[in-house]
Protein backbone atom coordinates (compact mmCIF):
# COMPACT_ATOMS: atom_id res chain seq x y z
CA UNK A 1 0.00 0.00 0.00
CA UNK A 2 1.40 3.38 -1.18
CA UNK A 3 0.28 5.64 1.40
CA UNK A 4 0.73 3.21 4.77
CA UNK A 5 2.96 3.78 7.42
CA UNK A 6 5.37 1.03 6.85
CA UNK A 7 5.63 2.57 3.15
CA UNK A 8 6.55 6.10 4.56
CA UNK A 9 8.88 4.29 6.59
CA UNK A 10 10.90 2.73 4.04
CA UNK A 11 11.03 5.79 1.80
CA UNK A 12 12.16 8.13 4.58
CA UNK A 13 15.50 5.61 5.64
CA UNK A 14 17.99 7.98 6.02
CA UNK A 15 16.01 11.10 6.56
CA UNK A 16 17.13 11.75 10.19
CA UNK A 17 20.84 11.56 10.16
CA UNK A 18 21.42 15.18 11.03
CA UNK A 19 21.79 14.87 14.75
CA UNK A 20 22.85 18.49 15.81
CA UNK A 21 20.73 20.69 13.69
CA UNK A 22 19.43 23.79 14.55
CA UNK A 23 16.02 25.05 14.27
CA UNK A 24 14.84 28.68 13.70
CA UNK A 25 14.96 30.87 16.67
CA UNK A 26 11.64 29.55 18.03
CA UNK A 27 13.02 26.82 18.67
CA UNK A 28 16.32 25.34 19.78
CA UNK A 29 17.45 21.58 19.31
CA UNK A 30 19.74 19.73 21.68
CA UNK A 31 23.30 19.35 19.61
CA UNK A 32 22.66 15.44 20.71
CA UNK A 33 19.40 14.32 20.23
CA UNK A 34 18.26 11.12 21.38
CA UNK A 35 15.33 8.96 19.41
CA UNK A 36 12.44 10.57 21.50
CA UNK A 37 13.75 14.75 21.35
CA UNK A 38 14.13 13.94 17.15
CA UNK A 39 10.89 12.40 17.23
CA UNK A 40 9.62 15.58 19.43
CA UNK A 41 10.77 17.76 17.38
CA UNK A 42 9.45 16.37 14.40
CA UNK A 43 5.85 16.26 15.51
CA UNK A 44 6.86 20.59 16.42
CA UNK A 45 8.20 21.10 13.41
CA UNK A 46 7.01 19.62 10.65
CA UNK A 47 4.36 21.36 8.33
CA UNK A 48 1.52 18.66 7.61
CA UNK A 49 1.01 18.26 10.98
CA UNK A 50 0.12 22.24 11.43
CA UNK A 51 -2.08 21.29 8.04
CA UNK A 52 -3.66 18.75 9.48
CA UNK A 53 -4.24 21.21 12.77
CA UNK A 54 -6.11 23.56 10.96
CA UNK A 55 -8.17 21.46 9.02
CA UNK A 56 -9.63 20.30 12.66
CA UNK A 57 -9.95 23.87 12.89
CA UNK A 58 -11.95 24.14 9.77
CA UNK A 59 -14.36 21.40 10.56
CA UNK A 60 -14.99 22.66 13.94
CA UNK A 61 -16.18 25.49 12.55
CA UNK A 62 -17.99 23.60 10.33
CA UNK A 63 -20.17 22.04 13.43
CA UNK A 64 -20.89 25.75 14.59
CA UNK A 65 -22.10 26.53 11.01
CA UNK A 66 -24.49 23.71 10.92
CA UNK A 67 -25.41 24.13 14.57
CA UNK A 68 -26.76 27.83 13.09
CA UNK A 69 -29.32 26.23 11.21
CA UNK A 70 -31.31 25.77 14.81
CA UNK A 71 -31.36 29.83 15.38
CA UNK A 72 -34.42 32.19 13.94
CA UNK A 73 -33.40 34.04 10.55
CA UNK A 74 -33.80 37.94 10.60
CA UNK A 75 -34.11 39.86 7.48
CA UNK A 76 -33.90 43.57 7.83
CA UNK A 77 -33.81 46.07 5.36
CA UNK A 78 -34.66 49.97 4.98
CA UNK A 79 -34.58 52.12 1.58
CA UNK A 80 -34.90 55.56 -0.09
CA UNK A 81 -36.02 56.17 -3.60
CA UNK A 82 -36.69 58.70 -5.95
CA UNK A 83 -38.74 57.18 -8.77
CA UNK A 84 -41.72 57.45 -10.99
CA UNK A 85 -45.40 56.41 -10.05
CA UNK A 86 -46.97 54.96 -12.90
CA UNK A 87 -48.40 51.73 -12.84
CA UNK A 88 -50.02 49.06 -15.38
CA UNK A 89 -52.13 46.07 -15.18
CA UNK A 90 -50.80 42.97 -16.09
CA UNK A 91 -48.55 40.07 -15.14
CA UNK A 92 -45.14 39.97 -15.07
CA UNK A 93 -43.18 36.57 -14.23
CA UNK A 94 -40.98 36.10 -11.71
CA UNK A 95 -37.01 37.90 -12.32
CA UNK A 96 -35.01 40.05 -10.76
CA UNK A 97 -34.31 43.03 -12.93
CA UNK A 98 -37.27 45.13 -13.15
CA UNK A 99 -38.00 46.69 -10.04
CA UNK A 100 -41.50 45.93 -8.68
CA UNK A 101 -43.99 49.00 -8.13
CA UNK A 102 -47.50 48.96 -6.19
CA UNK A 103 -50.19 50.83 -5.69
CA UNK A 104 -53.38 51.50 -8.37
CA UNK A 105 -53.30 51.92 -11.92
CA UNK A 106 -53.75 55.93 -12.87
CA UNK A 107 -53.93 55.62 -16.29
CA UNK A 108 -50.96 58.51 -17.13
CA UNK A 109 -47.48 57.63 -18.21
CA UNK A 110 -45.20 60.85 -17.17
CA UNK A 111 -41.87 61.16 -15.58
CA UNK A 112 -43.08 62.99 -12.40
CA UNK A 113 -40.69 61.43 -9.35
CA UNK A 114 -41.48 61.66 -5.86
CA UNK A 115 -39.80 60.56 -2.44
CA UNK A 116 -40.25 56.63 -1.58
CA UNK A 117 -39.31 54.90 1.60
CA UNK A 118 -39.19 51.89 3.54
CA UNK A 119 -37.95 50.04 6.43
CA UNK A 120 -38.86 46.61 7.88
CA UNK A 121 -37.74 43.30 9.43
CA UNK A 122 -38.88 39.53 8.91
CA UNK A 123 -37.97 36.54 11.03
CA UNK A 124 -38.61 32.85 10.30
CA UNK A 125 -37.93 30.00 12.19
CA UNK A 126 -38.14 26.13 11.81
CA UNK A 127 -39.87 24.98 14.65
CA UNK A 128 -39.13 20.85 13.39
CA UNK A 129 -36.97 19.13 10.33
CA UNK A 130 -37.40 15.82 10.40
CA UNK A 131 -34.07 15.63 12.06
CA UNK A 132 -31.99 17.46 9.04
CA UNK A 133 -30.54 20.04 11.33
CA UNK A 134 -29.48 17.23 13.62
CA UNK A 135 -28.02 15.10 10.66
CA UNK A 136 -26.63 17.89 8.99
CA UNK A 137 -24.30 18.41 12.60
CA UNK A 138 -24.00 14.73 12.77
CA UNK A 139 -22.09 15.08 9.83
CA UNK A 140 -19.86 17.65 10.22
CA UNK A 141 -19.14 16.16 13.94
CA UNK A 142 -18.49 13.02 11.59
CA UNK A 143 -16.07 15.66 9.60
CA UNK A 144 -14.23 16.89 12.50
CA UNK A 145 -13.59 13.20 13.99
CA UNK A 146 -11.77 11.88 10.97
CA UNK A 147 -9.62 15.31 10.45
CA UNK A 148 -8.86 14.64 14.27
CA UNK A 149 -8.07 11.06 12.99
CA UNK A 150 -5.84 12.20 10.17
CA UNK A 151 -4.02 14.19 12.28
CA UNK A 152 -2.92 10.94 14.67
CA UNK A 153 -2.28 9.02 11.61
CA UNK A 154 -0.01 11.78 10.03
CA UNK A 155 1.91 12.41 13.98
CA UNK A 156 1.89 8.14 14.08
CA UNK A 157 3.45 8.24 10.48
CA UNK A 158 6.41 10.82 11.33
CA UNK A 159 6.48 9.09 14.55
CA UNK A 160 7.86 5.67 12.76
CA UNK A 161 9.77 7.41 10.08
CA UNK A 162 11.65 9.20 13.11
CA UNK A 163 12.34 6.51 14.80
CA UNK A 164 13.37 4.05 11.10
CA UNK A 165 15.57 7.22 10.49
CA UNK A 166 17.43 7.48 13.81
CA UNK A 167 17.91 3.33 13.48
CA UNK A 168 19.35 4.90 9.70
CA UNK A 169 21.69 7.15 11.46
CA UNK A 170 22.94 5.09 13.91
CA UNK A 171 23.77 2.51 11.13
CA UNK A 172 25.47 5.30 8.87
CA UNK A 173 27.82 5.84 12.16
CA UNK A 174 28.98 2.39 12.79
CA UNK A 175 29.76 2.24 9.42
CA UNK A 176 32.02 5.18 9.41
CA UNK A 177 33.93 4.39 12.95
CA UNK A 178 34.00 0.67 11.02
CA UNK A 179 35.41 2.28 7.99
CA UNK A 180 37.86 5.00 9.23
CA UNK A 181 39.51 1.59 11.31
CA UNK A 182 40.01 -0.18 8.21
CA UNK A 183 41.89 3.47 7.51
CA UNK A 184 43.76 2.94 10.41
CA UNK A 185 44.84 -0.37 9.99
CA UNK A 186 45.79 0.35 6.34
CA UNK A 187 48.14 2.95 7.34
CA UNK A 188 49.89 1.13 9.46
CA UNK A 189 50.32 -2.05 7.59
CA UNK A 190 52.13 0.67 4.61
CA UNK A 191 54.15 2.01 7.23
CA UNK A 192 55.48 -1.47 8.24
CA UNK A 193 55.75 -2.28 4.41
CA UNK A 194 57.21 1.15 3.78
CA UNK A 195 60.24 0.49 5.89
CA UNK A 196 61.19 -2.87 5.13
CA UNK A 197 61.08 -2.06 1.34
CA UNK A 198 63.71 0.80 2.36
CA UNK A 199 65.25 -1.69 4.40
CA UNK A 200 65.64 -4.02 0.84
CA UNK A 201 63.73 -6.66 2.64
CA UNK A 202 60.20 -6.39 0.81
CA UNK A 203 59.68 -5.81 -3.05
CA UNK A 204 58.97 -2.45 -3.94
CA UNK A 205 55.44 -4.22 -5.49
CA UNK A 206 54.06 -4.70 -2.25
CA UNK A 207 54.57 -1.27 -1.35
CA UNK A 208 52.45 -0.26 -4.44
CA UNK A 209 49.60 -2.86 -2.67
CA UNK A 210 49.78 -1.47 0.28
CA UNK A 211 49.23 2.02 -0.71
CA UNK A 212 46.52 0.79 -3.39
CA UNK A 213 44.75 -0.94 -0.12
CA UNK A 214 45.43 2.41 2.24
CA UNK A 215 43.99 4.31 -0.74
CA UNK A 216 41.02 2.23 -1.32
CA UNK A 217 40.18 1.95 2.44
CA UNK A 218 40.31 5.88 2.37
CA UNK A 219 38.01 5.98 -0.48
CA UNK A 220 35.28 3.75 1.50
CA UNK A 221 35.38 6.00 4.37
CA UNK A 222 34.99 8.81 2.40
CA UNK A 223 31.55 7.78 0.96
CA UNK A 224 30.58 6.92 4.41
CA UNK A 225 31.17 10.22 5.23
CA UNK A 226 29.02 11.40 2.47
CA UNK A 227 26.16 9.37 2.93
CA UNK A 228 26.26 10.79 6.25
CA UNK A 229 26.63 14.18 5.08
CA UNK A 230 23.35 13.81 2.68
CA UNK A 231 21.26 12.40 5.59
CA UNK A 232 22.17 15.01 7.75
CA UNK A 233 20.83 17.37 5.19
CA UNK A 234 17.62 15.43 4.40
CA UNK A 235 17.26 16.11 8.79
CA UNK A 236 16.73 19.35 8.21
CA UNK A 237 13.61 18.90 6.20
CA UNK A 238 12.23 17.74 9.30
CA UNK A 239 13.21 19.73 11.89
CA UNK A 240 13.46 23.35 9.67
CA UNK A 241 17.70 23.48 10.59
CA UNK A 242 20.78 23.22 8.95
CA UNK A 243 22.57 19.83 9.09
CA UNK A 244 24.63 19.46 12.10
CA UNK A 245 27.78 16.96 12.53
CA UNK A 246 27.13 16.14 16.44
CA UNK A 247 26.68 12.38 16.33
CA UNK A 248 23.61 10.84 17.30
CA UNK A 249 23.80 8.52 20.84
CA UNK A 250 23.60 4.85 19.77
CA UNK A 251 21.89 4.09 23.58
CA UNK A 252 20.53 0.78 23.94
CA UNK A 253 20.57 0.35 19.85
CA UNK A 254 23.73 -1.30 19.45
CA UNK A 255 22.95 -4.23 21.50
CA UNK A 256 20.63 -6.91 20.82
CA UNK A 257 17.57 -6.61 22.22
CA UNK A 258 15.56 -8.94 24.65
CA UNK A 259 13.94 -12.33 22.39
CA UNK A 260 10.45 -12.52 22.60
CA UNK A 261 7.87 -14.16 21.15
CA UNK A 262 6.12 -11.62 18.43
CA UNK A 263 2.65 -10.15 19.92
CA UNK A 264 -0.29 -11.51 18.36
CA UNK A 265 -1.57 -9.18 15.20
CA UNK A 266 -3.92 -6.57 16.54
CA UNK A 267 -4.36 -3.29 14.19
CA UNK A 268 -7.49 -1.79 16.18
CA UNK A 269 -4.52 0.51 17.49
CA UNK A 270 -3.12 1.32 14.14
CA UNK A 271 -3.85 5.22 13.39
CA UNK A 272 -4.66 4.48 9.91
CA UNK A 273 -7.32 2.14 10.68
CA UNK A 274 -9.17 4.42 12.64
CA UNK A 275 -8.78 7.00 10.30
CA UNK A 276 -10.63 4.88 7.86
CA UNK A 277 -13.01 3.99 10.19
CA UNK A 278 -13.48 7.81 10.43
CA UNK A 279 -13.99 7.92 6.87
CA UNK A 280 -16.97 5.42 6.78
CA UNK A 281 -18.56 6.88 10.17
CA UNK A 282 -18.23 10.03 7.83
CA UNK A 283 -20.03 8.74 4.59
CA UNK A 284 -22.32 7.62 6.99
CA UNK A 285 -23.54 10.61 8.11
CA UNK A 286 -23.28 12.33 5.28
CA UNK A 287 -26.17 9.96 3.65
CA UNK A 288 -28.02 10.04 6.68
CA UNK A 289 -28.47 13.53 6.17
CA UNK A 290 -29.07 13.28 2.32
CA UNK A 291 -31.93 10.87 3.77
CA UNK A 292 -33.90 13.42 5.87
CA UNK A 293 -34.09 16.43 3.16
CA UNK A 294 -36.50 14.82 0.90
CA UNK A 295 -39.65 16.35 3.71
CA UNK A 296 -41.46 19.43 4.17
CA UNK A 297 -39.88 22.54 5.35
CA UNK A 298 -42.05 24.42 8.08
CA UNK A 299 -41.62 28.01 8.88
CA UNK A 300 -43.43 30.25 11.65
CA UNK A 301 -42.79 33.75 10.56
CA UNK A 302 -43.43 37.48 11.53
CA UNK A 303 -42.81 40.70 9.55
CA UNK A 304 -43.43 44.29 10.31
CA UNK A 305 -42.73 47.28 8.04
CA UNK A 306 -43.28 50.69 7.16
CA UNK A 307 -43.72 52.58 3.91
CA UNK A 308 -43.86 55.92 3.15
CA UNK A 309 -44.66 57.85 -0.32
CA UNK A 310 -44.82 61.12 -1.73
CA UNK A 311 -48.02 60.53 -4.66
CA UNK A 312 -51.64 60.28 -3.99
CA UNK A 313 -54.07 57.31 -4.70
CA UNK A 314 -55.27 59.93 -7.49
CA UNK A 315 -52.00 60.09 -8.68
CA UNK A 316 -50.90 63.85 -7.83
CA UNK A 317 -47.67 64.13 -5.81
CA UNK A 318 -46.81 66.04 -2.92
CA UNK A 319 -44.16 68.14 -2.45
CA UNK A 320 -41.21 69.17 -0.45
CA UNK A 321 -39.71 66.02 1.71
CA UNK A 322 -43.06 64.11 1.77
CA UNK A 323 -42.45 60.26 1.55
CA UNK A 324 -38.78 60.18 2.81
CA UNK A 325 -40.13 59.04 6.41
CA UNK A 326 -42.08 55.79 6.28
CA UNK A 327 -45.58 57.27 7.46
CA UNK A 328 -47.89 53.81 6.89
CA UNK A 329 -47.30 50.56 9.31
CA UNK A 330 -47.98 46.76 8.38
CA UNK A 331 -47.07 43.77 10.49
CA UNK A 332 -47.97 40.43 9.61
CA UNK A 333 -47.62 36.76 11.61
CA UNK A 334 -47.91 33.40 9.41
CA UNK A 335 -47.06 29.68 9.41
CA UNK A 336 -45.26 28.92 5.88
CA UNK A 337 -44.67 25.28 4.17
CA UNK A 338 -42.29 24.26 1.50
CA UNK A 339 -42.07 21.26 -0.37
CA UNK A 340 -39.53 20.75 -2.90
CA UNK A 341 -41.68 18.34 -4.75
CA UNK A 342 -39.48 17.85 -7.67
CA UNK A 343 -36.32 17.39 -6.20
CA UNK A 344 -36.90 13.65 -5.20
CA UNK A 345 -35.06 12.14 -8.15
CA UNK A 346 -31.80 14.69 -8.13
CA UNK A 347 -31.69 13.67 -3.74
CA UNK A 348 -31.89 9.81 -4.81
CA UNK A 349 -29.29 10.07 -7.30
CA UNK A 350 -27.08 12.18 -4.94
CA UNK A 351 -28.27 9.09 -2.12
CA UNK A 352 -27.12 6.50 -4.72
CA UNK A 353 -23.76 8.43 -4.98
CA UNK A 354 -23.42 8.39 -1.22
CA UNK A 355 -24.02 5.18 -0.77
CA UNK A 356 -21.73 3.65 -3.05
CA UNK A 357 -18.88 5.74 -1.13
CA UNK A 358 -20.00 3.90 2.02
CA UNK A 359 -19.25 0.85 0.33
CA UNK A 360 -16.18 1.95 -1.26
CA UNK A 361 -14.41 3.11 2.41
CA UNK A 362 -15.75 -0.11 3.45
CA UNK A 363 -13.71 -1.79 0.77
CA UNK A 364 -10.71 0.37 1.51
CA UNK A 365 -11.34 -0.89 5.20
CA UNK A 366 -10.84 -4.41 4.15
CA UNK A 367 -7.89 -3.44 1.97
CA UNK A 368 -6.05 -1.76 4.63
CA UNK A 369 -6.31 -4.79 7.10
CA UNK A 370 -5.05 -7.18 4.62
CA UNK A 371 -1.76 -4.72 4.00
CA UNK A 372 -1.57 -4.59 7.18
CA UNK A 373 -1.57 -8.51 8.08
CA UNK A 374 0.85 -9.22 4.99
CA UNK A 375 3.60 -5.99 6.17
CA UNK A 376 2.74 -7.94 10.12
CA UNK A 377 3.62 -11.18 8.13
CA UNK A 378 6.60 -9.44 6.53
CA UNK A 379 8.42 -7.67 9.72
CA UNK A 380 7.99 -10.91 11.39
CA UNK A 381 9.99 -12.67 9.12
CA UNK A 382 12.39 -9.76 8.88
CA UNK A 383 13.28 -9.82 13.14
CA UNK A 384 13.30 -13.77 12.86
CA UNK A 385 15.95 -13.78 10.28
CA UNK A 386 18.04 -10.44 11.67
CA UNK A 387 17.95 -12.81 15.20
CA UNK A 388 19.56 -15.54 13.77
CA UNK A 389 22.50 -13.09 11.29
CA UNK A 390 23.03 -10.95 14.77
CA UNK A 391 23.17 -14.32 16.44
CA UNK A 392 26.21 -15.53 13.64
CA UNK A 393 28.46 -12.12 13.21
CA UNK A 394 29.78 -12.58 16.33
CA UNK A 395 31.90 -15.90 15.11
CA UNK A 396 32.49 -13.81 11.82
CA UNK A 397 33.76 -11.07 13.53
CA UNK A 398 36.31 -13.04 15.92
CA UNK A 399 37.70 -15.06 13.00
CA UNK A 400 38.28 -12.40 10.99
CA UNK A 401 39.97 -10.28 13.96
CA UNK A 402 42.06 -13.71 14.05
CA UNK A 403 42.79 -13.80 10.07
CA UNK A 404 44.01 -10.18 10.23
CA UNK A 405 46.82 -11.36 12.81
CA UNK A 406 47.57 -14.75 11.47
CA UNK A 407 48.26 -12.83 8.20
CA UNK A 408 50.30 -9.75 9.51
CA UNK A 409 52.24 -12.42 11.70
CA UNK A 410 53.07 -14.49 8.40
CA UNK A 411 53.89 -11.64 6.47
CA UNK A 412 56.17 -10.49 9.16
CA UNK A 413 57.90 -13.60 9.16
CA UNK A 414 58.13 -14.39 5.88
CA UNK A 415 55.58 -16.76 5.09
CA UNK A 416 52.78 -14.73 3.54
CA UNK A 417 52.53 -12.16 0.74
CA UNK A 418 51.00 -8.83 0.95
CA UNK A 419 47.47 -10.28 -0.61
CA UNK A 420 46.48 -12.48 2.13
CA UNK A 421 46.95 -9.37 4.62
CA UNK A 422 44.84 -7.00 2.36
CA UNK A 423 42.17 -9.67 2.07
CA UNK A 424 42.01 -9.92 5.36
CA UNK A 425 41.90 -6.57 6.56
CA UNK A 426 38.99 -5.89 3.87
CA UNK A 427 37.34 -8.57 5.32
CA UNK A 428 37.56 -7.19 8.53
CA UNK A 429 36.08 -4.08 7.90
CA UNK A 430 33.03 -5.60 6.46
CA UNK A 431 32.66 -8.08 9.16
CA UNK A 432 32.69 -4.79 11.82
CA UNK A 433 29.99 -3.41 9.95
CA UNK A 434 27.95 -6.62 9.21
CA UNK A 435 27.66 -6.92 13.19
CA UNK A 436 26.74 -3.61 13.68
CA UNK A 437 23.84 -3.86 11.20
CA UNK A 438 22.77 -7.45 12.19
CA UNK A 439 21.78 -5.49 15.80
CA UNK A 440 20.32 -2.54 14.17
CA UNK A 441 18.44 -4.80 11.70
CA UNK A 442 16.92 -6.82 14.70
CA UNK A 443 15.79 -3.34 15.63
CA UNK A 444 14.48 -2.25 12.83
CA UNK A 445 12.20 -5.54 12.48
CA UNK A 446 10.73 -4.60 16.05
CA UNK A 447 9.75 -1.08 15.12
CA UNK A 448 8.01 -2.83 11.94
CA UNK A 449 5.65 -4.69 14.25
CA UNK A 450 5.46 -1.56 15.99
CA UNK A 451 4.50 0.19 13.14
CA UNK A 452 2.12 -2.07 11.71
CA UNK A 453 0.93 -2.72 16.10
CA UNK A 454 0.12 1.12 16.31
CA UNK A 455 1.98 1.49 19.40
CA UNK A 456 5.83 2.77 19.57
CA UNK A 457 5.66 3.37 23.35
CA UNK A 458 6.92 -0.66 23.83
CA UNK A 459 9.72 0.34 21.23
CA UNK A 460 10.59 3.47 22.65
CA UNK A 461 10.60 2.26 26.17
CA UNK A 462 13.00 -0.70 24.97
CA UNK A 463 15.61 1.65 23.10
CA UNK A 464 15.82 4.11 25.68
CA UNK A 465 17.19 2.13 28.24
Amino acid sequence: MTDSPYFVLKLAAGCLLAAGSALPQQMAVPQALTMQQAMEVVLKNYPSIRVSQEQINAATAGIALARTAYLPRVDAMAQVNRATRNNVFGALLPQSTLPSISGPVIGSNNFGTVWGSAIGATVSWEPFDFGLRGASVAAATATRAQSEAALKRAQFDLLVTAADAYLTVVAAQETTRAAQAGVKRAGTVLRIISAQVRAELRPGADQSRAEAEEAAARTQFIQAQQALEVARANLAQFTGGEPATTPLPAGNLLRLPPEAEAPALSIVANPAVAEQRAAVEQAQAQLRALERSYFPRFYVQGSAYARGTGAEVDGSRLGGANGLAPNVQNYALGFSVTFPVLDLPAIRAREAAQSAVIRSQAAKSEQLALELRAQWNRAVAAINGARRIAANTPVQLTSARAAVQQATARYQSGLGNITEVAEAQRLLTQTEIDDSLARLGVWRGLLAIAAVGGDLQPFLAEASK
